[in-house]
């Protein structure tokens, strides 16, 4: 059969090459595939992945099962038609992956992590949780962008410029109740709040993990999905704290869980050397002011 013998011309080039340079080539294209698909894992566009992979297993099939039963010209009829019809679907990839295209261009384009040093991370952090566990004695909704790699300065430019110092009563100032900032974001940029009543981008109700979350996880979680910042989010109703990085929310967390997360994701050291990070903290910073809430 015209199969066999491809199939046996196949496996005779791949004996002239060396063993080394296709486990390699194999190997290469293996770890693209398990990029891609990390990628797109939990997004609308695995769907469509699927749908693509269906596709081209249906027309491996169909072309096998035409070479066995010797019904090439068929075949060559169909092939053509396919040819055609390649480019009309890779213009159609392009539209609908557009998003997740635009986002890793977005992260391959991430400059060197966050510009501060140790001691104006820890104070950023110090601020923010103790503003959070605030809000959340309070049940005051919050909305904190922690800008890492990925500059915000275009989403932030509908915003309200600020370019103060970070601090737990400026925070507690922006998203009290009644102000004309307090419903939307606050930027932070280094040390410094470098815009508030900024609108985010809402993730789609099919991409959040419970549709009871409502504006301010949609938004927490949009902008997150476009870059690499950090998002603190308080709700309003429960006074739950949560993080969103990278599309992915936490589960809620206390005061003191935020900051060890805030430490490792803003110094990108691994879980196990949260309390070295802590003690570079404590050695930096001053004691911690009387009255300070620790828990909500």
């Amino acid at each position: 059969m015209d199969l066999a013998i491809a199939i046996g011309g196949a496996l005779r080039r791949l004996q002239g090459y060396p063993w080394w340079e296709v486990a390699l080539e194999l190997a290469l294209i293996a770890a693209v595939v398990w990029a891609i698909l990390r990628f797109i894992e939990g997004t609308r566009a695995a769907g469509v992945m699927k749908g693509l992979v269906a596709l081209v297993l249906i027309g491996l099939a169909a072309r096998l099962f035409l070479s066995l039963v010797g019904r090439e010209e068929a075949f060559e009829r169909v092939g053509y038609l396919l040819d055609r019809a390649g480019v009309v679907v890779a213009i159609g990839l392009v539209v609908v992956f557009q998003p997740e295209l635009r986002r890793a261009l977005t992260r391959l384009g991430e400059a060197p992590i966050f510009r501060s040093t140790p001691g104006e991370i820890a104070r950023v952090i110090d601020s923010v949780v103790e503003a959070c566990a605030y809000f959340q004695k309070a049940k005051f909704g919050a909305l904190i962008v922690l800008e890492r790699r990925t500059a915000l300065g275009g989403i932030a430019e509908g915003g309200t410029k600020v370019g103060a110092e970070v601090s737990a009563r400026l925070l507690q100032s922006l998203f009290f109740p009644g102000t004309a900032l307090h419903d939307l974001a606050v930027i932070i940029k280094g040390p410094i709040v470098h815009a508030a009543g900024v609108q985010l981008p809402l993730a789609g109700a099919g991409d959040m993990p419970d549709p009871g979350f409502g504006a301010r996880h949609r938004a927490a979680v949009g902008i997150s999905r476009e870059c690499d910042a950090l998002v603190v989010i308080v709700s309003e109703e429960t006074g739950g704290i949560r993080i969103a990085e990278r599309g992915q929310l936490s589960d809620p967390m206390t005061p003191e869980e935020l900051r060890q997360a805030l430490l490792v994701g803003m110094s990108k050291e691994p879980p196990d050397r949260a309390a070295t990070a802590e003690e570079a903290r404590s050695d930096t910073t001053t004691a911690p002011s009387e009255g300070k809430t620790t828990d909500g």
